[in-house]
């Protein structure tokens, strides 16, 4: 049978209420009806009263009303007493059909993915299978979406279909396919509980012009005892599958062990996975792997750095979560998840749908331990590692307090009754900068909207915004805007202005980081403003960039350099300003006096001597570059060529026996020199003085925890060598080193919790390395065209952009999708 729970649609509304007939037996129990004994084809004993199953009544005197609730006792008791569902209703599909004097008739189930109803028992061998959409379109779909039963005389009468709903029509194709004609139709929706199922459809009563009022009681009997063993069996298939297969496929447990371990927990009345766990030492990742193949659902354990969903806890009680075991975790748009300890109990799965009615709802198995020690956390009762506690029961209340303001007042005037120094606002920014560095967040995004709307916050991580699990009450607008600018010692009575800032946030938090902020002023009055972590510590190893190897060799040879300049461009956010810390990192000796020059100071490192250039008193990059030249340096560098001058600078000083390292905002690194020549530098000394030009972006890594292997198909990898360039693929020797075999593999995201569902964790560099080569300087001298420069680049040995990329995915690293999304060419 079909997979009724995973593809169940569930209903909002109440089920439909089954109607008792006379003399048939009291309501099925929801509980499952154990099987018989022996093969499952053995009859049940019938009612007391009734003749033995199967066989005709012994009285031939009965009433037709007698005959009939005796054969449908027969039927109902063959369906409930089945372990092949499906193979008893085929044998019971004409039987059925006589007890109804229908000259036809259809049992579907549903398939909740494409909202369907799947025949899986019809009459007539016409067709193989039928699927008709839950809409208005037909009649069977219109029963199964309207939650109700349809007996109707004439399909074809469009007066009497009116008279249902003006939207139903009959679907008349599958007359005319098969040949045959739809008379009368008497359609059941088939549910358990709130669950819809599937349908019961008879066509065409023999012996009358329509269906009878008994006709209808019994074929909702029948719909309801179809949706008790629909239910029952779906359940049995699960319970035969066991819990710890997983365990015993992988021989870390054996059956021996695994009923020693189920008596045992019995016996310490705790739960057998915390048996496992705690004395047989079973890995939790195994085990947590074990239930999610059991429950078909993703499993999730205990972390740390997941940040608290404020809002969605705001309405629970913690008591009623930790008795019932569950917890939501996080919001992503409409979408909550969910972590629980079975996600087969309906009840559970009921009450928690209630509570987020509106809601997509994504359920996660948890261990019960795990849960509770998610609660713990969010609750503020278990102290995060190396990060003050903060109490988040004590910040809902006094945000909810906050909203107790008058209904007259305007936006505007609500949002000025919340000081900034108010103990929740104070918390909670806290709270969010907390969570963003424990998320390794590059950037914080607070977007205040215009009039009554929610405060929306957003956090970058890998370069793909998300939106924060708490939304905050607009009435806290200027409040945090203006918490956040007095913790950068900006003016909060500039409002229209843009301003920027620094955050040492120790001061205010406890975590030793430091944050850029950056406010804008928005339409509607507001500020928006945006904070960026600095990255903290020692810069990275260069052979820890994810250069490849001759990108690596190249630009270690010119930071190797007594003298020249090197340039490294790229857009906002690209990792150039890593780069050229992790350089200088690299020749960073005692005999070596480096002066940098930055707008603003985000990685600092002993022996630098690191100047912060301040543009509002006239202190720019130029200033910066003329004073560094009379203080004995031997390397330079500047966050940024902005200007002529600056450029002029840094040229000069180059020529003149210095080391000049830079950043330039452009696509690539042959566009980098015509941008150069464009701002009026003199062709013969900028080829003189340039070393190389590297171009980078940041590309999102496949997760390494669950990053899934595979064998590309022909087409996929004649679409990477097209992307690469065949030519070039083939003068790189990339055809030698990848070539299609049945054992070249790739890899591509899955997702997991450790990523978010994503596939992606964590960034790495592509690079393209423009060397000031003999032949390139000569092309610069003759100020040469963009393609003649990169046309000599290549024939020097430089890889573009997507090349590189593309690289990278044979070597494991990433995929096509994320290559595209920063390359072009």
């Amino acid at each position: 049978m079909t997979d009724f729970k995973s593809t169940s649609l569930k209903l909002t509304s109440s089920p439909v209420t089954h109607l008792k007939m006379p003399g048939l037996t009291p309501e099925a129990p929801a509980k499952p009806v154990p099987p018989p004994p022996g093969d499952g084809t053995k009859q049940p004993v019938s009612a007391p009263g009734h003749p033995p199953a199967g066989k005709p009544a012994a009285h031939p005197a009965a009433s037709p009303e007698v005959a009939f609730v005796i054969k449908f006792q027969n039927i109902s008791n063959k369906i409930q007493a089945a372990r092949n569902l499906e193979d008893i209703l085929i044998n019971l599909r004409d039987e059925i059909a006589d007890l109804f004097e229908s000259e036809r008739i259809t049992i579907y189930v549903i398939d909740g993915v494409k909202r369907e109803l799947v025949s899986k028992v019809k009459s007539g061998s016409e067709i193989a299978e039928i699927r008709i959409p839950v809409s208005p379109n037909s009649i069977a779909g219109y029963a199964a979406n309207k939650q109700r039963m349809i007996n109707i005389k004439d399909v074809y009468d469009l007066k009497e279909l009116a008279l249902i709903d003006p939207e139903l029509r009959f679907d008349q194709s599958w007359d005319k396919k098969t040949g045959f004609r739809t008379r009368q139709v008497l359609v059941c929706p088939i549910f358990f509980h709130k669950y819809l199922l599937g349908a019961v459809q008879l066509i065409n009563k023999k012996t009358a012009d329509t269906y009878t009022k008994n006709d209808d009681h019994g074929v909702k009997e029948l719909a309801k005892a179809l949706g008790i063993a629909m239910y029952n069996q779906k359940r049995a298939a699960r319970q035969a599958t066991n819990k710890f297969n997983h365990l015993l496929q992988k021989h870390l447990l054996t059956q021996k062990e695994l009923a020693k371990a189920i008596e045992e927990a019995k016996k310490r009345r705790e739960s057998i996975e915390n048996y496992m766990l705690g004395v047989m030492k079973i890995d939790k990742k195994e085990l947590l792997e074990s239930l999610g193949k059991y429950y078909e659902v993703p499993s999730v354990i205990y972390e740390e750095n997941v940040p608290t969903p404020v809002l969605l806890l705001q309405n629970l009680k913690v008591p009623f979560l930790k008795t019932n075991f569950w917890v939501p975790l996080r919001r992503d748009g409409d979408k909550i998840t969910i972590a629980i300890d079975d996600p087969h109990n309906l009840s559970k799965i009921d009450a928690i749908k209630s509570l987020f009615p509106n809601d997509l709802l994504e359920f996660r198995v948890a261990l019960k331990e795990d849960i509770l020690e998610f609660i713990e956390m969010f609750t503020g009762k278990k102290k995060r590692k190396d990060m003050p506690e903060l109490d988040i029961d004590s910040i809902s209340d006094e945000l909810l307090k906050g909203l107790e303001i008058e209904s007259g007042t305007a936006p505007d005037e609500d949002a000025q009754l919340v000081s900034e120094e108010s103990s929740a606002v104070v918390k909670l920014v806290n709270k969010i900068i907390m969570d963003a560095y424990v998320q390794r967040v590059s950037d914080i995004h607070v977007e205040p909207q215009p009039g009554k709307e929610d405060v929306l916050v957003r956090t970058r991580i890998d370069g793909a915004c998300r939106e924060y699990p708490m939304r905050i009450p607009y009435i806290y607008r200027s409040a945090i805007v203006s918490r956040i600018k007095i913790m950068s010692g900006l003016d909060i009575a500039e409002r229209r202005m843009p301003q920027d800032g620094k955050i040492q946030f120790k001061k205010f938090g406890g975590l030793d980081i430091e944050l850029r902020v950056a406010t804008i002023p928005t339409q509607g009055g507001v500020e928006d403003i945006v904070m960026r972590i600095l990255a903290a510590g020692e810069p990275l190893p260069l052979d820890k960039m994810g250069f490849s190897k001759r990108n690596y060799e190249g630009f270690v040879s010119c930071v190797c350099q007594p003298y020249g300049i090197i340039f490294v461009c790229g857009p906002t956010g690209s990792g150039k300003t890593t780069t050229l810390h992790s350089a200088l990192k690299y020749i960073n000796k005692v005999e070596t006096k480096i002066w940098t020059a930055e707008d603003p100071v985000e990685i600092t490192q002993r022996g630098l001597r690191q100047v912060q250039v301040q543009p509002k008193i006239g202190f720019d990059f130029a200033r910066a570059m003329r004073a560094f030249l009379r203080a004995d340096p031997d390397v330079i560098m500047v966050g940024e060529m902005r200007d002529k001058e600056t450029t002029h600078i840094g040229i000069e000083a180059s020529l003149t026996g210095h080391l000049v390292f830079s950043t330039l905002h452009t696509n690539s690194a042959p566009e980098s020199i015509t941008r150069l020549l464009d701002m009026g530098m003199d062709p013969f000394n900028f080829a003189d003085a340039v070393l190389c030009i590297l171009a980078q972006r940041l590309i999102r890594t496949l997760c390494k925890n669950c990053k899934e292997k595979y064998h590309p198909e022909q087409q996929e990898y004649d679409d990477l060598i097209r992307e690469y360039g065949k030519d070039y693929f083939e003068m790189n020797k990339m055809h030698e080193m990848y070539p299609y075999t049945p054992e070249l593999t790739l890899n591509r995201p899955r997702g997991c919790d450790k990523c978010n569902q994503t596939g992606y964790s964590g960034r790495m560099g592509i690079h393209e390395l423009l060397l000031g080569t003999r032949d390139m300087k000569n092309k610069i001298q003759s100020q040469s065209s963009v393609d003649q420069m990169r046309e000599q680049a290549i024939k020097d040995g430089m890889r573009t952009l997507k090349q590189d990329g593309i690289e990278k995915i044979f070597s494991g690293f990433a995929d096509l999708i994320q290559v595209r999304k920063v390359c072009i060419n």
